[in-house]
Parts: C-alpha cells; structure tokens; sequence
C-alpha cells in the first residue's frame, strides 16, 4: 500500500524547546521543509550554521539532512565549558554509585558516532565523557556521516521524560542532557518519505515510507483505557540516543527526547505497539508508527556498529522489539540480521531449565556489579545476597514492563521473527492467572506483582487478546546466555509449556 505524502502532522522546522514532560509545550508541527539552500537549519532548539548555503530539508520524521560535504561552522547553544562558579551534586544511587562528577569543561557538546562504545562527548559532568570526541568547529562534516548536537542541563537533577508513566520518586532524574537532535549528511536528496538513516556508523541505508506495510496492523477493538495518542507520538518523537553500551547510558539520556531507564523504554514500546494496533484509521497510526520504526531503524544501526543491550537488572529492556518491528513493517528482513555482538536484553534473561518450585523458563540477572549466575534452579532458602537482588529485579523491572510487547509480537505473527522461544513463554508464565506450582512453592508464595504490569492497558488488552492471539510456528532457535569475563550463548531446547 503506497502512503501518501507526510501531512501537517509530523515535526516541523523548530519546535520549542519542553520544560518537562511530554504535552502542552509544543506548537503544532509543520509538514516538513522543501529542499532549498540554506545557509543554517534548526530543529528542538539546536541550531547548525554553515559556511555557505548548502542543499538541505527533512526526512519524514523532522530530521534534517545535507548534502555534502558541509562545513558547520558553529551550533548553537554553542559547546563548550560551563560557568566557573557552575557546581554538580552528584547523588549516588542506592548502590552507592554516580556515574556523574563535578567537571565543568564541557557542555552542548557534538560528536560523530562511528562506534558504539563507553564513552561520548557531550557534557563532562558524565564520567564517560570523553574530550577527543567532543567536535569543535568549523568542523568539515563528511557524506554518510551524521552529527549528533546536544542542549545540557544547568543544573540537576532535571524533570524525568514521560512523566505520566513514572514513578512518583522517579520523578526527576540526574541526566545531565536536556535535548537531542541530529544532522545527517548525504551525497544526494533523499526520496521526499526517507527515513532518516541511523546516526551512527557510515552506512545511511534509506528506507522509505512507502514501503510500510499497514495490513500488518491489526484492528483489534481496544480494551482498557487507552493512551493519549498525542502523549505517545511525541514519546517517539525525537531521536532516541543508545549508543554508550555501559549503564551509563543512563545519565547520558536527553530528558526531552527519552526516558533514563530502560524498564520505562519497554514499558513506551509495549503499549505503542499495542496501540499501534487497534481499529483506528490508519491515518491516526501514522505519526506513531512512523516514530516506532524510526526508532528500530536507529537500533539496528547501532548493533552493527558494535552495540549491545545486555547490562544492569533493568536498564536495557525495549530494544529489540522495535528492530523486528521495523524489519516487518518495512518487509526487509535484512534490517533484523544484527550482529551476534548485538545481544538483546530481553533474550539474555529468559532461558528453559529446571526451576525450584517447577517452572521450566526461567529469569537470570547478566550482570550487576559484575556477572551474575542462574537462581531459579535453586530453592531460595539456599539464595545468596545476590540471588535475592536478582529476583528483586525480576519482579520490579522486567516482564511487568515486557508483556505488551509479547503480545503484540504474537498479534503479528513474529514469534519466528524474534528468534527466542524463551520469552514468550516467560511473558505467559508471568501472566498466568492461575498457579499450577502452588503447593510446589511452599513457604515460598507467588509474588503478588505476577499477573499484572504496570499499565492497565497493557493488562487489559493481554485479559481479552492472548487467548485468541494466532497459533504459529515457534523459532526453534533457542539459546541460553552463560555470563562470565566474556559471556557467550550455549544451544537451550525448549521445553514445553
């Protein structure tokens, strides 16, 4: 089905700047700009200046491109070192930890991505900063390059994205960047519906809009209080950054463009896809699905690139469902073939074994303060200190956040696509409202959060549509992620639910 050019419902050329959340703060966006010469673009409040006019406009999201190579001879707000007087109070977690410190030499930084890695050049209160990445400027930006700018924060801790989905102590965050936008540079225009490329690596595939393919979204009469879908189209808005692959990332995260935790990224992308997939015009789809797949195209690029997602208890839930998301709606399988470098976080926890009160899928913390092993084999009256924050983190930030996304995968027939049998099937035991294991668990209950998440929604849709979600063909490509010095996957049969 060809989609028809953009409406005047997507991002427009300069969008005010939000003083916190997510609606109420922007004017209504623009179509995107003509191809034209000029000689500065500007976009969420960041503002490139070249030497000379240069051909430019907008991809389908907003996002503006150049044709190269440009000489960006400043941005504004301009980079650089923070007032002498400028403090950080860096709070440390419950774990005694900050990646933060008091460093004022850099804020508004830029940076070329071509590696994903631990470090960045944003802002120096982050202790991954790093000088040598930081662009100083005139800088000569080159084709099939993108220039990721940023906006910092003055002063922490800042008002916490999606607000309406937080936790009420989560309410703020220590992040140290405020906003996000990208600069990509292409040897030619690209088609008026591209997409824009991912902004790391050098290679700028241009998928197009045309190609997406609606029949996959269902029209499923929807049940529970369904989101605002003003609220969740600006979620997915701007551009998502995840390319530091450490917990770091965290901090690290622009406040305007994205949640800081990865149990909130998982909780956005279940019920966008959910919601992706009621019956509503297609047209009332479109700037939220546009965003979703944006989102799975700049994932996919950054795996290739060396990325992964697969550290902390929480922190890198949500990513790979828009990858295989995009790869289905764009009907290009080749946008899912990550690397095996590329390990996914939903895929490293779950695994098939032999649990203590029965269970035959199981929940394993990778790392936290260093590798963590397998639990659920055990009883917890032999659980170390460890095994027990393992299982806090099984109950707090993990499946509650997963589950929407579960069923939307199986709603689109892409339990094959995933490739991992073991998180479905996780995501149903979770879920399963009666327990069959209860005289197993002995004095030792079910915990009270099981059979529930933390959006209505999502449970509500989950009660009325897994049932009678299609049957189809499991992966069969099943594998069990043994951490260490150097983790690496073993083969995992499935065992049958």
């Amino acid at each position: 089905m060809r989609m028809p050019r953009p409406a005047a419902t997507f991002p427009g050329m300069l969008l005010l700047i939000l003083a916190g959340g997510a609606r109420g703060a922007e004017p209504p966006a623009a179509a995107p700009a003509s191809v034209a010469e000029r000689a500065e673009v500007s976009q969420y409040g960041i503002t490139w200046m070249f030497d000379k006019p240069v051909k430019s406009g907008q991809f389908i999201t907003g996002d503006w491109w150049v044709v190269g190579p440009v000489t960006v001879t400043g941005v504004t707000p301009a980079a650089g070192p923070a007032p002498a007087d400028a403090t950080t109070d860096a709070k440390k977690n419950r774990w005694g930890d900050t990646s933060l410190k008091n460093d004022n030499r850099m804020r508004n930084g830029s940076m070329v991505v071509l590696k994903a890695g631990d470090a960045h050049g944003y802002d120096s209160r982050s202790a991954t900063f790093d000088p040598a990445l930081s662009i100083s400027y005139p800088y000569t930006l080159e084709t099939n390059r993108s220039l990721i700018s940023t906006i910092s924060h003055n002063s922490l801790p800042a008002d916490n994205f999606c607000q309406n989905i937080m936790w009420s102590k989560e309410k703020k965050s220590q992040c140290v960047l405020r906003a996000a936008e990208v600069l990509t540079c292409l040897a030619e225009p690209p088609p008026e519906d591209a997409f824009r490329p991912c902004y790391a690596g050098t290679e700028k595939t241009l998928w197009r809009a045309k190609d997406l393919k609606w029949d996959l979204l269902l029209k499923l009469k929807p049940e529970g209080s369904v989101p605002a879908w003003d609220e969740f189209e600006r979620y997915f808005q701007r551009p998502w950054l995840d390319h530091l692959t450490n917990w770091t990332q965290q901090e690290v995260n622009p406040t305007e463009n994205q949640p800081n935790y990865g149990r909130e990224h998982a909780r956005l992308v279940s019920m966008a896809s959910l919601m992706l997939l009621l019956d509503v015009p297609q047209e009332q789809k479109k700037k939220l699905a546009i965003g979703l797949v944006q989102y799975g195209i700049d994932i996919a690029g950054v795996a290739r690139v060396g990325g992964n997602w697969n550290w902390g208890g929480g922190h890198t839930s949500g990513r790979k469902w828009p990858v295989v998301f995009a790869s289905l709606m764009l009907d290009d399988s080749k946008l899912r073939d990550v690397p095996e470098s590329a390990v996914f976080h939903e895929d490293a926890q779950t695994y098939y074994g032999k649990g203590w009160f029965g269970q035959t899928v199981l929940w394993q913390m990778i790392v936290h303060h260093g590798p963590r092993a397998p639990y659920e084999e055990k009883p917890p009256e032999q659980w170390e200190e460890w095994d027990k924050t393992s299982e806090a983190y099984r109950v707090c930030c993990n499946a509650k956040a997963w589950v929407g996304t579960a069923l939307a995968a199986r709603e689109m027939k892409a339990i094959q696509a995933w490739e991992h049998d073991a998180f479905f099937d996780y995501c149903d035991r979770w879920m399963r409202e009666d327990d069959p294991y209860k005289e197993k668990r002995g004095a030792h209950p079910r915990p009270p959060d099981e059979t529930t998440t933390y959006d209505p929604f999502v449970d509500a849709m989950w009660k009325t549509y897994r049932k009678t979600a299609p049957e189809q063909d499991w992966s069969g490509k099943n594998r069990k992620w043994i951490t260490g010095k150097v983790g690496k996957w073993e083969p995992n049969e499935r065992i049958a639910q």
